[in-house]
C-alpha cells in the first residue's frame, strides 16, 4: 500500500489522533544513502515524527527535525510540509550497530548525549525553534518529552520499524509507522491517558497485523471506536525540491568576486544535496553567463 497519512478526531473524548505509513519512503532514503541499518532505521522513524509533525500544523508551511548527537550517527535532520513531502538524511548513513531491544536499544548510534530540536515556519517570514535534551535516547520518548517541555501539552507518541520480506528477501524496513495522540484544550484526560496506556501495549502487533491494508484500516484497528471521525488523509513521499537553478541562485547569492575567484581556481563549481545525494556541476561558460547577467543587472 502506498504510504499515507491520516487525521483522525475521537468526537466524544475530543482527542486527536495522526496516523502516518512510512515504509516506501524510508526505503528511498535508504536507497539515496545507501544506508546501513541502524541510520536507515533512525532516518525511517525521523521520516514518520517529520510527516506527524508537519500535519500539526495549521496552515500550508514546514517544519525541521533535528536530532544532534554524540554517538557515531552524529545526527539526522527531516525536511517536512503539510502536503506530505518529505526528505531526510542522517549525517552518518553507515551505521549498522544496534543494542539489544529495550533501553539501550539506541545507544550505540546516538552515544550519550545530544538534543532534539524543531523549527516551525509561522509564516510571513518567521520561525520558532523549540529544543530539549535527548533523555531516553529514542525518538518517540524524546518527542514526547519535547512536546511536554515545548509545547506544555501532553501527547503520546509511538514509532515502530518492522522487518518483513521484499522479493523473496529480508526487509529490515519492512513496515514504518508512527502515530500522535494528543488531547485537544477540553479533551478527556482520563480517555487520553487509557487510550495512550492501551495504544503503547497495542501499536505494534496492530501495525503488524493490519499495516498492509492501509493506513485508513489501519486507524480503525488501532483507535476502533464509533466516535472516530476522520479529518483529512493525504499521501507522503520522500520528494527533494533541489535543482540547477537553485544551485545557480545560490552562486549568485556570493557574489561576483567570489565566482570570478571559482572560476580561475577550480573552472568550474559543484554542489551535492544532503537529501537526495544529486551531483551538480556548474560550467565554466554558465559561470560567465551568471557573471554577464550580474554585470548588466548592476549597470
Amino acid at each position: 500500500m502506498a504510504d499515507e497519512l491520516v487525521s483522525g478526531l475521537l468526537k466524544e473524548a475530543d482527542l486527536r489522533v495522526v496516523l502516518v505509513t512510512a515504509s516506501e519512503l524510508a526505503r528511498r532514503a535508504r536507497e539515496l544513502h545507501r544506508s546501513a541499518t541502524a541510520s536507515a532505521s533512525l532516518v525511517a522513524e525521523g521520516l514518520a515524527a517529520g510527516a506527524l509533525l508537519a500535519a500539526l500544523q495549521k496552515s500550508d508551511s514546514r517544519i525541521n527535525l533535528q536530532l544532534e548527537c554524540d554517538g557515531p550517527l552524529r545526527g539526522l535532520f527531516v525536511d517536512s510540509d503539510t502536503t506530505g513531502v518529505l526528505r531526510g538524511y542522517a549525517k552518518n548513513p553507515l551505521v549498522s550497530h544496534l543494542g539489544a531491544e529495550g533501553t539501550y536499544h539506541w545507544r550505540p548510534a546516538l552515544g550519550n548525549k545530544g538534543f532534539l530540536s524543531v523549527l516551525r515556519d509561522l509564516g510571513g517570514g518567521e520561525y520558532y525553534r523549540s529544543a530539549v535534551e535527548l533523555e531516553a535516547f529514542d525518538l518517540a520518548k524524546d518527542l514526547e518529552h519535547y512536546f511536554a517541555i515545548s509545547d506544555q501539552l501532553p501527547t503520546r507518541v509511538y514509532l515502530t520499524v518492522l522487518p518483513g520480506v521484499a522479493n523473496g528477501a529480508p526487509e529490515p524496513l519492512g513496515t514504518v509507522a508512527g502515530l500522535f495522540l494528543q488531547p485537544l484544550p477540553d479533551g478527556d484526560q482520563t480517555a487520553f491517558r487509557e487510550l495512550g496506556d492501551r495504544l503503547a501495549r497495542d501499536f505494534e502487533p496492530t501495525v503488524k497485523a493490519h499495516a498492509a491494508q492501509g493506513a485508513g484500516a489501519l486507524l480503525k484497528a488501532l483507535v476502533p471506536l464509533p466516535d472516530l471521525e476522520v479529518m483529512s488523509r493525504y499521501p507522503v513521499s520522500f520528494t527533494c525540491g533541489c535543482s540547477k537553478e537553485r544551485v545557480k541562485r545560490a552562486l549568485v547569492s556570493m557574489g561576483s568576486e567570489e565566482l570570478k575567484d571559482i572560476l580561475a581556481k577550480e573552472g568550474e563549481a559543484t554542489a551535492d544535496c544532503h537529501f537526495c545525494t544529486t551531483h551538480y556541476v556548474v560550467t565554466g561558460d554558465e559561470i560567465r553567463e551568471l557573471l554577464a547577467a550580474m554585470s548588466q543587472a548592476s549597470s
